[in-house]
C-alpha cells in the first residue's frame, strides 16, 4: 500500500530532540495523569489510558514511572490538575502549526506558545485556522529486521483493521483510524511485535515544502515549543529539505 508519513523527516527528530532533552518521560506523564483523572486508573476500562500506556512503553518509560503518574492521577497521590489546550498559527513561510498543551497555568502557557511563534516568523491563529488540515490518525512505527517480513507484517495490520501500511528507510509505518488504534496495536502486540512509537496523533493531508533557510528558522520555533515543560506535541505539515538536519 502506498502513503508517505515522513515519519524520519518530521517525528524522528523530535523525538530525536525530546529524548536529548530529557523531558520525554514528564510529558508522558502528564498525559497518563490526565487519563487516569478522566477515565480511572484500570486500563482495562480505560482505553485512551491503554493507548497512552502504550506510548510510555514505545518510549521505554520504566514501569514504576508508569504507575507513579497513573497514582497521582487517579488522586491516590498527590498531583496537580491539569488544563488540556490546544493552540493553532503558522510557521515562516506559511507552515500550519498545532501545539497541545496540558497546564496548571493558562496564562504562562499562552504566553510562551505565543511568544515562540512570534519570535521566530510565526503569528498565533485562531482556533480552527489549521486544525481541518490535519486527521486524527492512530501511529504505529516498527523498525525493521532480518525477523519481520514484510508482506506478513502487512496482511496482520491489515487483517486487524488497519487504514494503510508502508515502509520507509529503517521502519514500517502503520496507520489506523482513532477508534480502531487500540485494536491494531494489540492485535500486533499478540503476535511480538514492539514499537518505536505507538500514538494517537494529528496527521497533515498535505506538506509544505520549505527550503533551508526556512527550514533552520523553523527548527528554533520547534525547539522553542517542545522545550517548554508545558507543550506536550507539536503537529506542522513542514517537509524539511531532503538530507536537512539541524
Amino acid at each position: 500500500m502506498s502513503g508517505h508519513s515522513k515519519w524520519h523527516n518530521i517525528q524522528a527528530k523530535k523525538s530525536k530532540v525530546d529524548a536529548k532533552r530529557g523531558k520525554i518521560f514528564t510529558k508522558i506523564g502528564k498525559e497518563l495523569a490526565v487519563s487516569a483523572k478522566n477515565g480511572g486508573s484500570n486500563p482495562e476500562t480505560n482505553s485512551k489510558l491503554r493507548d497512552v500506556i502504550a506510548k510510555a512503553k514505545a518510549n521505554n518509560m520504566p514501569q514504576d514511572t508508569i504507575t507513579r503518574a497513573i497514582k497521582k492521577g487517579a488522586g491516590e497521590m498527590d498531583g496537580v490538575n491539569y488544563e488540556e489546550i490546544v493552540y493553532e498559527g503558522y510557521g515562516p513561510a506559511g507552515i500550519a502549526v498545532i501545539v497541545e498543551v496540558l497546564t496548571d497555568n493558562k496564562n504562562r502557557s499562552a504566553g510562551n506558545v505565543r511568544h515562540a511563534f512570534t519570535k521566530h516568523g510565526g503569528n498565533m491563529g485562531s482556533t480552527g485556522c489549521v486544525s481541518f488540515m490535519f486527521q486524527g490518525k492512530g501511529q504505529l512505527v516498527v523498525e525493521k529486521n532480518d525477523n519481520i517480513d514484510e508482506d506478513e507484517l502487512m496482511m496482520m495490520a491489515l487483517e486487524s483493521g488497519a487504514e494503510d501500511f508502508f515502509s520507509e528507510d529503517e521502519v514500517y509505518v502503520i496507520t489506523t483510524l482513532p477508534e480502531d488504534f487500540g485494536t491494531v496495536r494489540e492485535a500486533l502486540e499478540s503476535n511480538g511485535l514492539e514499537f518505536l512509537e505507538a500514538e494517537l496523533k494529528r496527521i497533515p493531508d498535505t506538506y509544505t515544502a520549505i527550503d533551508e533557510e526556512t527550514a533552520t528558522k523553523f527548527q528554533k520555533m520547534l525547539d522553542a515549543l517542545e522545550d517548554d515543560d508545558d507543550v506536550q506535541e507539536v503537529y506542522h505539515n513542514a517537509e524539511f529539505p531532503e538530507g536537512w538536519d539541524e
